[in-house]
């Protein structure tokens, strides 16, 4: 959510179009909630005493940006295991790489739902599209891999989320080798969301959600066999393009720029951006449906075993 906790421009009735979004859902990965928690508290109270949140520590320097990671949760439907951690690599992994750290903390926490128990990570990945960005890019996903793939031996579960902004540009000259970082490991992307754009200028799919399914992990199936999930886009129903007239006087309010904004084909560019971008977001939701009751098919494997 774009600027969540610093924005000034954000409108009353937008925090009731975000919690609206939110609470058509169970499990809520969030990222850029701010150093400061007023927005979320805001949303928090508009959703209700079933909701809860977990929310990190901003990554400190200029790195961080002053991002949080958070999860909100409808609490009648989805518990924590008790399993909470900010990924930080260590030497053993990091020697001879270019870098040390990843520039925003993954966040890695564990919930359950129903018949599974699961583990979400939260991923923000170095932005840019040059072809420096683009190599950093790849060797966080290297270094992160490798990370995940001991704390899964130790302590974590194995069936996990990869959710967030990872940044990702479409080509083989960009991130499609990023992406076969998480396919080599044991990571499938959500097939109904390959390709989609997820940001709101409709040019790229930086948002992603990568799983490793087991049998008793999965996502629910479509009829046409692909995985349940899809991007969602709010300005098809509030901030719609048509509607700039309808906020000139609070753009007109908050502008600082110099162009002028009697002139409304300047007021239709700033209404789509960076106005109404920053009531809701420069990025799109993205969601899949989880599998939560095998019970079933493992009682059926069971029975079979046993006649076996």
């Amino acid at each position: 959510i774009k600027e969540f906790g610093h924005t000034t421009q954000r409108l009353p009735e937008a925090y009731f179009y975000i919690a609206e979004i939110i609470a058509r859902f169970d499990l809520v990965v969030i990222q850029e909630v701010k150093s400061t928690l007023r927005d979320l508290q805001i949303v928090m109270r508009l959703l209700g005493s079933e909701w809860e949140y977990v929310v990190n520590d901003i990554t400190s320097g200029v790195d961080g940006n002053s991002e949080r990671s958070a999860y909100l949760f409808n609490s009648s439907r989805v518990k924590l295991s008790g399993v909470v951690g900010e990924l930080v690599l260590w030497p053993a992994i990091t020697d001879g790489a270019a870098i040390k750290q990843l520039k925003r903390t993954p966040y890695l926490t564990g919930f359950k739902a129903g018949w599974k128990e699961f583990g979400m990570l939260c991923l923000h990945l170095q932005p840019g599209k040059h072809q420096d960005d683009v190599q950093y890019r790849r060797e966080e996903v290297s270094l992160l891999l490798t990370a995940l793939k001991e704390k899964i031996k130790e302590h974590w579960t194995s069936s996990l989320v990869i959710a967030g902004d990872f940044n990702f540009y479409k080509g083989d000259d960009k991130d499609d080798g990023a992406v076969a970082l998480f396919t080599d490991a044991g990571y499938y992307e959500v097939d109904s969301l390959i390709g989609l754009d997820t940001n709101a200028s409709k040019t790229e799919a930086y948002d992603r959600m990568f799983i490793r399914e087991n049998e008793y992990f999965c996502v629910v199936k479509r009829p046409d066999g692909r995985m349940n999930g899809g991007v969602f886009d709010p300005f098809q129903f509030v901030y719609k393009d048509d509607q700039t007239a309808n906020y000139t006087q609070e753009m007109i309010e908050d502008y600082t720029g110099e162009k002028d904004m009697r002139d409304p084909a300047n007021q239709a560019s700033y209404y789509k951006h960076p106005w109404r971008k920053n009531q809701l977001s420069d990025h799109f939701p993205i969601w899949f449906e989880l599998e939560i009751d095998s019970s079933v098919d493992f009682l059926e494997n069971k029975r079979e075993a046993f006649e076996e």
